[in-house]
């Protein structure tokens, strides 16, 4: 064969493998943009949706499903390329478009989406059709111009079925890693979302709360995670535990990210009679971004809520000496009334409301072969080794055995909860001292993957807020032998504004968040991307 053939064989073949080598050179850099970057580049037509989407798509492949292979993607949007191409050509059209026009976002796949994807809550038992309608909260964003770039892995039915669980496991979707170190787990419920913002798969996603399932993924992944107001975004379309405790909330790598998501997501909706006050309430979270947020804020250190793990506690006091430094006032400690009785009484209102919530969702996905929670039931026994081969559905059976929402055990417990937790708890402590917020702890650094075992956390300081129904957040702190560490704020009912002035005046000066480096342990090596 001529040389100069073979040369020309080889030009053309360099020249075919072009756009996918640079395409792969970029991602990286697009994979950790801003919303803010991503726009300027967009604006300035260097890039646009269609580009991004597929630089994600690529390395959701590369990364995701193979390479580390986190697990964190359980289903891409088949239509992902076509609605960001649709995007692009109307954008020059658009004359006010927002902050999130052509920015992708990955949703809990416990959100219903109208569309080709599924909606399962990781279960096998509602794979067989997809959800009819958006949730109202996808309405919002592809109003807004959002792309649902697809759904993420989480605990199978947010961490609702078993005390011995896996967070991050699933039936569907296997278990999510944590990017940082692979044998580590990414806590939950909102575990594929956390570890696919940490992993650069997404520029932002949304997850959703009962109680600890942003706070928890979002401190264990090293990003931001808010859990807002019990009612300020819908919960219609939302695979439910409790209707008194379940929120929404946004997922990203910065607090100006999370904020510009929670501006788009927030309003009231007729069909979540919670978020009839809303509309009143939510506004643009990005106006409270300021550098000096920390000044003259007077913030509260509930030290009942650590003790737990050393490494959180010392990240904490390292938090709080820079917040002192910056102006803030720090009271500390500051005693939270009835910590101790929380808990009993939020498991009773939990299993009341699964049995009744579950059995109401079901009933609007009809094309599913499941129609209540005593057909889950079945459904898992007769497909124990996919849906059970390491830990049972013992929360299940005991929600099964509750009865009506009348039920004068229920009640009583729903109103002593509320009252313990808001004004006699948060309320009451926020008064007492003149606070802006409380701070505490958040969980210790990740902890390893044990399936047979279960999750081995170690602190918390979720309940208290959701309990009570009110705003937290979750912000990146610190490090210990590379694993992120973060810490929690949270306020009385509404409170996002504050505790988002705070939560940026800490970022701009911890600036604590750093790219994850997907090595297979602790100290070990970083697992290659795939191809």
């Amino acid at each position: 064969m001529p040389r100069s053939y073979l040369y020309l064989i080889s030009f053309t073949a360099a020249l075919l493998a072009l756009p996918v080598q640079a395409a792969d050179r970029a991602t990286p850099r697009v994979a950790y943009d801003s919303i803010a970057q991503l726009q300027r580049k967009m604006a300035a037509g260097t890039l646009d949706s269609h580009q991004l989407a597929q630089q994600f798509l690529q390395r959701i492949r590369r990364i995701d499903q193979s390479g580390p292979t986190l697990h964190a993607v359980i289903e891409t949007n088949p239509d992902a390329l076509k609605l960001a191409g649709e995007l692009d050509a109307t954008r020059a059209q658009q004359a006010k478009r927002g902050p999130l026009y052509g920015i992708p976002v990955l949703l809990k796949d416990n959100i219903d989406t109208g569309d080709r994807m599924l909606t399962t809550a990781g279960s096998l038992a509602l794979v067989a059709a997809p959800a009819p309608r958006d949730a109202a909260l996808v309405t919002r964003l592809r109003k807004a111009g959002a792309l649902i770039l697809g759904k993420g892995n989480l605990s199978e039915w947010a961490n609702f079925r078993s005390t011995h669980s896996s967070s991050g496991w699933s039936g569907r979707g296997g278990q999510t890693h944590n990017p940082y170190a692979l044998d580590r787990n990414p806590c939950g419920s909102s575990s594929g979302p956390a570890a696919a913002v940490a992993a650069g798969l997404t520029t932002v996603a949304i997850g959703t709360e009962t109680d600890g399932s942003i706070l928890c993924p979002s401190s264990m992944n090293g990003i931001v995670g808010i859990k807002p107001t019990l009612g300020l975004v819908s919960r219609s379309g939302i695979v439910p535990i409790s209707h008194n405790q379940d929120t929404a909330g946004p997922m990203a790598r910065s607090v100006a990210d999370a904020a510009t998501l929670l501006s788009v997501i927030a309003g009231s909706d007729p069909h979540d009679p919670a978020t009839a006050n809303a509309d009143a309430h939510a506004t643009d979270y990005t106006r409270f971004l300021d550098p000096n947020g920390l000044k003259g804020k007077r913030i509260g250190v509930v030290r009942q809520l650590g003790g737990s793990e050393r490494h959180a506690d010392r990240v904490l006091n390292q938090a709080i000496a820079l917040m002192k430094a910056q102006g803030a006032t720090i009271i500390d400690p500051v005693t939270l009334p009835h910590l101790n009785q929380l808990g009993a009484l939020e498991n009773t209102v939990l299993l009341y409301d699964f049995k009744h919530d579950i059995n109401a969702y079901l009933a609007t996905r009809t094309r599913l072969p499941v129609h209540d929670l005593k057909d889950l039931i079945a459904f898992n026994k007769h497909h124990a080794a996919q849906e059970m081969p390491w830990f049972g559905q013992e929360l299940f059976i005991q929600a099964e055995a509750k009865g009506p929402l009348t039920d004068t055990v229920y009640r009583k417990a729903l109103a002593k909860a509320k009252r313990l937790a808001g004004p006699e708890g948060i309320d009451a402590a926020l008064k007492a001292h003149h606070l802006d917020a409380l701070l505490a702890p958040s969980s210790g650094p990740a902890f390893t993957t044990d399936p047979i075992l279960g999750d081995h956390i170690l602190g918390g300081a979720s309940e208290p807020a959701a309990v009570a129904g009110y705003p937290s957040m979750s912000v990146p702190a610190g490090w210990v032998h590379g694993l992120p560490v973060g810490i929690v704020l949270f306020g009385a009912k509404w409170s996002e504004p504050t505790l988002i002035a705070i939560a940026y005046g800490f970022e701009q000066h911890a600036k604590a968040w750093q790219a994850p480096k997907f090595l297979n342990t602790v100290g070990g090596k970083p697992v290659p991307a795939g191809l």
